[in-house]
Order: structure tokens, then C-alpha cells, then sequence
């Protein structure tokens, strides 16, 4: 025969397997990554020793300002995320909790998935090559764009290494075009296409942090991911929405030259 067990008594008693399920919870890894604000690179410049954007065949003229390619970090695919830390990135402005399949392909081990990122990179150089020169009607035969960035994996790049080779060659030798930063540090993101179109890459609000944090007061976003790009703008950070390369080039080029009535915001 069973005693019957005082009411406070019987709800700490059932209160103990949902505990449980809370520690278990709490213990077990969850299928997320967490992200914050990587590196940013200026594409004009030098990494490593080498320029990241290397022309030859054709006049290449001397640019100002800079313009910073940005990257986020990842908790990568083998590492365990607690609920702890997936709390946590939830209430912070600095880290994002993505699902690991949107950050990694499934069933790939470490190496693989580092092999694949820098595949992308590949494909991204090479497409961002063929839309600046495609739009400077210039010769790929001719004129030979190479590009290095070490360290760094994924397409979001293919913009700004885009912009930095119209930057480069526009108007050289003379200079005529003039600079698309205005002597300015610009920021930006997104793919792009050997057609010159721009498209969105995710983390956006995490890279204009990395931009503002490194001294970028411009951020060129794809304008699909306007609304993520102001979510957690830096103040002092403004924005500009493109979706090719040719309104990429024409709103840097109104901004450096004063023509504000002529850049478009998000």
C-alpha cells in the first residue's frame, strides 16, 4: 500500500526529472554556431608582404583611402556550443547564434570544410576579375588580375576586390576618375557575380561592427540586407545599397566627389 505524499512534497518530487532536463539541456552541445566580428583586410593595401591586388598589362594608378573586405568568426563545426553560450550571444549586440548548417556544409570534417571555403574564395576572385574588367572594357586576355588575401575563405569578398581593381585601373595613368574612397575608409560586403551583380552573404550586422571598429565611416551592403545592416549599425556608420557593381562604382564615385543628393541610403 502507497502513503499518500503531502502536495509540496509531490511537486518537488515532479519538479526533479524537468531539472534533470534542464542540466541535460544546459550539457549537451545544440546545433548552433556563434559568430562575432572578424578581421577586416583593405583590399588596396598589402597582407602579408604582398599586394592583395596585383595588375600587370595594364597602367595601374596610384589610390587613397581604403577599401576594407570584412569577415566574421565562427565557432567552427567540431566545436560543442552549450546553452550557456547560445543564451549568452543572444543578448549581446557583438556575438549572433546562426544554425551550423547555414554556417557550414553538413558532414564535412574541419579540413574539408576549409577546402571548400577557400574554393569559394577562388570563385569569388575570379568572378569579381571578369566583372571589373567587364566593366572598365578592358581585355582579360590582356590585362592580368592577380589576387591574394591570405588566410581568408568564402565569396562575401568578391565585391570589394571588385571595386578595388576598378580603383586601381580607372582613369590610369592620369587619375582622371578619381578615387572611389574620396580618401575615406569605406567598408563592405557581398558576392558578386562575372555579370557585376552584387549578392547578400549574411553576418552583416556583425561586419559593420568589424568596419567601425577598424575606422570604416562608409559601409557598402547588398540591398537586400538593408534591414540586417541597420539592425546593429554603428553610430557615425553610413550605409549604402547596391545590387551591381556599376551603382557601387557611381555612388562611391558621388560620395568622393560631395554629390551626396546622388548616393542613395538604406
Amino acid at each position: 500500500m502507497l502513503s499518500r505524499l503531502s502536495r509540496p512534497r509531490a511537486l518537488a518530487l515532479s519538479a526533479l526529472p524537468i531539472a534533470a532536463l534542464f542540466a541535460v539541456v544546459g550539457l549537451a552541445p545544440l546545433p548552433y554556431a556563434v559568430a562575432q566580428p572578424g578581421s577586416t583586410a583593405d583590399v588596396l593595401g598589402v597582407d602579408k608582404g604582398r599586394e592583395v591586388i596585383s595588375i600587370a598589362g595594364a597602367p595601374v594608378r596610384k589610390t587613397e583611402g581604403q577599401l576594407r573586405m570584412t569577415t566574421i568568426v565562427a565557432t567552427g563545426p567540431s566545436v560543442d556550443v552549450g546553452l550557456g553560450e547560445v543564451v549568452d550571444a543572444w543578448f549581446r549586440t557583438d556575438r549572433a547564434v546562426m544554425p551550423i548548417h547555414s554556417v557550414y556544409p553538413p558532414g564535412k570534417s574541419d579540413a574539408e570544410i576549409e577546402k571548400h571555403n577557400l574554393g569559394q574564395m577562388k570563385e569569388s576572385q575570379d568572378a569579381a576579375t571578369l566583372a571589373a574588367l567587364h566593366y572598365l572594357k578592358k581585355d582579360p586576355a590582356k590585362v592580368r588580375v592577380t589576387l591574394h588575401l591570405a588566410d581568408i575563405g568564402g565569396p562575401s569578398a568578391g565585391l570589394l576586390f571588385s571595386l578595388g581593381i576598378v580603383d586601381k585601373l580607372d582613369g590610369a595613368p592620369a587619375g582622371k576618375a578619381g578615387d572611389l574612397t574620396g580618401g575615406r575608409i569605406v567598408a563592405g560586403t557581398g558576392t558578386i557575380g562575372a555579370d557585376g551583380k552584387v549578392g547578400a552573404v549574411g553576418g552583416v550586422s556583425l561586419k559593420t561592427q568589424a568596419a567601425a571598429r577598424d575606422g570604416a565611416t562608409v559601409f557598402v551592403v547588398p540591398k537586400d540586407e538593408c534591414a540586417e545592416a541597420k539592425a546593429e549599425l554603428p553610430e557615425g556608420m553610413r550605409l549604402i545599397p547596391v545590387t551591381a557593381l556599376d551603382d557601387a562604382v557611381s555612388s562611391l564615385r558621388a560620395l568622393a566627389q560631395g554629390e551626396e543628393a546622388r548616393v542613395p541610403s538604406c
